[in-house]
């Protein structure tokens, strides 16, 4: 008779774990950056606006998703000339592509890795792109239990036709450009909204 009276709150328990759990993004620590090559230096960059939508349980990657929404006019490498060249027709084209969005598929563990697998879509081109993130769980300075996600992936950006058509870019800009993702941030208890 007693276990009768608890099923539906152990149902109810098992129905909010299922659905997962919200990833709140620790802004401070989050690093959606690049690294673009010429011949003589690199460039370092990042992206300022962005919103991220992550859910899943961090512990079994159970009902995993992430969604990623930057805007591309917020791409800073620290030059404000070199910034607005890449907001131009010649790369980003911001004016007709402000969004870059990263939507997965898949989410899963290989071996110490976490996978996200998913469709990049940037500069009016959408491809798949595999994310092998190196997860890392502790304490931070002020004591909340924090999650750590770092990827580092190479990108073709002529597949993305990304200075394709640039003459500074055909001269001395290396096609290969390197992904350096830190997701810094914090899972909500389970059956929080």
């Amino acid at each position: 008779m007693r276990l009768r009276a608890f099923a539906p709150l152990l149902l109810l328990t098992l129905s909010l774990t299922a659905q997962g759990r919200t990833f709140r993004v620790d802004t401070t620590h989050t690093v959606l950056g690049f690294k673009a090559s010429t011949l003589l230096f690199d460039v370092p960059g990042r992206f300022t606006r962005y919103k991220a939508d992550i859910q899943g349980d961090p512990a079994t990657l159970e009902g995993a998703k992430v969604r990623l929404d930057i805007d591309a006019r917020s791409v800073d490498t620290a030059n404000g000339t070199r910034d607005e060249h890449l907001r131009s027709p010649d790369f980003f084209d911001v004016a007709k592509h402000p969004a870059i969005t990263f939507v997965s598929r898949e989410v899963k563990r290989d071996g110490d890795k976490v996978v996200v697998r998913g469709t990049l879509s940037m500069h009016g081109v959408s491809r798949e792109l595999s994310l092998p993130f190196t997860p890392a769980e502790g304490t931070n300075g002020a004591g909340a239990h924090t999650w750590a996600y770092r990827a580092t992936v190479p990108l073709d950006r002529l597949d993305y036709g990304l200075g394709a058509d640039s003459v500074a870019a055909k001269i001395s800009l290396k096609r290969q450009v390197e992904l350096d993702l830190m997701l810094v941030g914090f899972f909500d208890p389970p059956g929080k909204k």
